[in-house]
């Protein structure tokens, strides 16, 4: 069958068109995004403003009329840490309810981190042992560990790329002496929460998903998405901390120069790459792979294990 899948994350809204099958990998046919930016759009109080629920509500209708010239026959629509967190999110999955008849169902960061565990699991199969799971968004940081299809321990912090740029690193660029409190600040915030994860034992490999990873690992050398998404890619501790080294002086602009950074995420680049070192470090981990499937697929493969056969 052809299912749409619209997420609404804190930096994009993305129509995902795929052909899938229960039993059967999920295979892109078309993709529709828009850079809202919807954590942008808040006000002091945390509340989304009438102009971002507006945006947002456009664009679900346009990704509607995307995926009926795509035949989509269902369509499933989420929404992450930007409505979760802000004071007005019914209100806005209301506005957004009434006019496109979309109902968006909001993940909680739990939601996230297994069902991103899940498309990580599916992708590197049984062999892998156990999986640590890391996922950096724009909002949250996802952390997840286990040895079946369900991870043993779920967790979801407040330190996306684009949260820890906003609270933490307001120049462009940021001065050293900010950098240097930053990487304070997201050491500590997950040092408090981690001894779940280390509980759980060392695990037999790593995999690191978002767009904040891949960009990392293109920076540091790995292949190009062109190359598709089966060549192997490696994100290294050592990389992520000469890379930090690297892009502190620089400009969001600047930063645009590098391989595998849009502009739309340069701003934020820095932020996300703090958080990967400091999630890395303390976890022990040396190196990562970086895998394509994230939460999308995750939604995806939990419907379809759902369907009756």
């Amino acid at each position: 069958m052809r299912l749409g899948v619209i997420d609404v994350g804190s930096n994009t809204v993305h129509l995902l068109v795929v052909d899938a099958h229960r039993g059967a990998q999920p295979l892109p046919a078309t993709s529709h995004k828009i850079e809202l930016r919807l954590a942008e759009h808040v006000l002091d109080d945390g509340r989304v403003r009438d102009s971002g629920t507006e945006r947002l509500t456009r664009f679900v209708a346009e990704c509607l009329e995307v995926a009926d010239e795509q035949g989509v026959e269902e369509t499933l629509a989420f929404a992450t840490s930007a409505i979760r967190e802000a004071p007005n999110g019914e209100e806005v999955l209301a506005h957004v309810r009434e006019r496109t008849g979309v109902e968006l169902r909001v993940l909680s960061g739990e939601d996230e981190s297994r069902l991103t565990f899940l498309a990580a699991r599916r992708w590197a199969g049984w062999s892998a042992g156990k999986l640590l799971v890391l996922d950096i968004g724009g909002g949250s940081l996802e952390v997840a560990v286990g040895t079946d299809e369900d991870p043993d321990v779920a967790l979801s912090f407040l330190l996306g790329a684009g949260r820890v740029t906003r609270e933490l690193l307001g120049g462009d660029p940021p001065s050293p002496a900010e950098v240097r409190a930053a990487r304070k600040a997201v050491r500590a915030e997950l040092a408090r929460h981690i001894r779940p994860l280390a509980k759980a034992g060392a695990p037999d490999r790593v995999v690191g998903t978002s767009k904040t990873m891949r960009s990392l690992a293109r920076i540091a050398g790995a292949a190009p998405s062109a190359e598709g998404p089966y060549v192997s890619r490696v994100l290294t501790l050592e990389d992520v901390t000469r890379t930090i080294a690297t892009i502190t002086p620089m400009t969001s602009a600047e930063r645009t120069g590098l391989p595998g950074v849009s502009a739309s995420r340069a701003h934020q680049l820095l932020g996300g790459a703090v958080v990967a070192e400091a999630a890395m470090g303390l976890l022990g981990v040396d190196s990562l792979q970086i895998c394509p499937w994230a939460l999308r697929e995750g939604v995806i493969l939990r419907y379809l294990d759902h369907l009756d056969t």
